[in-house]
């Protein structure tokens, strides 16, 4: 497996804020969540757009978001006001959902799309504010699918749900989970619901994994939070840190409160400090699939390095 040096990677774009969830598209355009309100749209020449969503609420937060065939914008909105927001390009926002088996969805992490249309929305935990979900053991999040018209919920108890994807098979949902530190998949059926869970990774102490992305060989990249940390999972479950940019003594320093129960708000803090800036996602772009992409919690521009290894088109890689 392939290692990095902070050399390695480069900075496209400027002026963000918070690009938390960034996507690449075959034309070369990458869309990135912002939190002003909207998303950015960064050109491969390094210039950015950012679009802002116009009847969104005012504390609207994007944080993940899926490209549509038409190029509208699916945002999940971590502020209070919460629910899944469709943007369309000239910035014209309406609320997509707000609510999955007719219960109100709290602040919503991310959301993905399938290549049967289905929306995937994960729901990191049902306290608000959230915070106090940041610690060691049993979770109270859950993913839910919008299929048909009718949004519900196809798994809990998941400890702070990330990311959640369908793998380019189709076949499964993977799922990040942050503080379970984790990666875990479950079969897809043919309603839409889930099998049971299966443990792709267990990661290790300073490891919470927040974004993912899959490559062309069955293998996953995830990106944690806090320790700054890209880590290679290969089909077999073998794992490889690719680059790590973090101050080990405040990550032991976290990784101890953690695990003695504590809940850790720092875990969005300390990686800030770093040139890698807290990366929260990851995802391969270029003509070739070589490039890949990372958006972070505090950075204003996109990561950016080549890779030796292919990455999988994702769907909205054609759009």
């Amino acid at each position: 497996m392939f290692t990095l040096t902070l050399d390695d990677i480069s900075t496209i774009g400027q002026g963000m804020q918070r690009p938390e969830c960034v996507l690449a598209t075959k034309s070369g355009d990458l869309f990135c969540s912002d939190s002003r309100g909207g998303y950015n749209i960064v050109k491969p020449d390094g210039q950015s757009r950012f679009i802002k969503a116009i009847g969104a609420p005012d504390n609207f937060m994007p944080n993940g978001i899926a490209l549509m065939p038409n190029r509208d914008v699916l945002a999940a909105n971590l502020a209070d006001s919460s629910g899944v927001w469709r943007i369309k390009p000239d910035g014209q926002a309406s609320l997509f959902l707000d609510q999955a088996d007719g219960v109100p969805l709290p602040p919503v992490n991310f959301v993905g799309l399938d290549t049967k249309g289905r929306i995937w929305i994960s729901v990191s935990t049902c306290a608000v504010p959230r915070h106090p979900a940041f610690k060691k053991g049993p979770g109270d999040g859950f993913v839910a699918v919008y299929d048909q018209g009718v949004a519900r919920i196809v798994t809990d108890g998941i400890a702070f749900t990330n990311e959640a994807i369908v793998d380019p098979t189709g076949e499964w949902l993977y799922v990040n989970e942050t503080t379970g530190q984790s990666t875990a998949r479950y079969a897809i059926r043919a309603d839409a619901s889930l099998g049971p869970r299966e443990t792709v990774a267990d990661y290790p102490p300073g490891t919470f994994p927040d974004g993912f992305t899959f490559d062309a060989d069955g293998g996953i990249l995830i990106v944690s939070v806090a320790s700054n940390r890209i880590i290679h999972v290969d089909k077999h479950g073998k794992q490889s840190i690719v680059i790590e940019d973090a101050d080990t003594d405040a990550v032991e320093r976290l990784n101890a409160a953690f695990e003695q129960g504590e809940a850790v708000r720092e875990m969005i803090e300390i990686g800030s400090k770093r040139k890698l800036r807290n990366i929260a996602s990851i995802g391969f772009g270029g003509r070739d699939l070589q490039t890949v992409y990372m958006g972070s919690l505090s950075h204003d521009g996109i990561f950016a390095f080549r890779s030796p290894i292919k990455g999988a088109p994702l769907i909205h890689w054609g759009f």
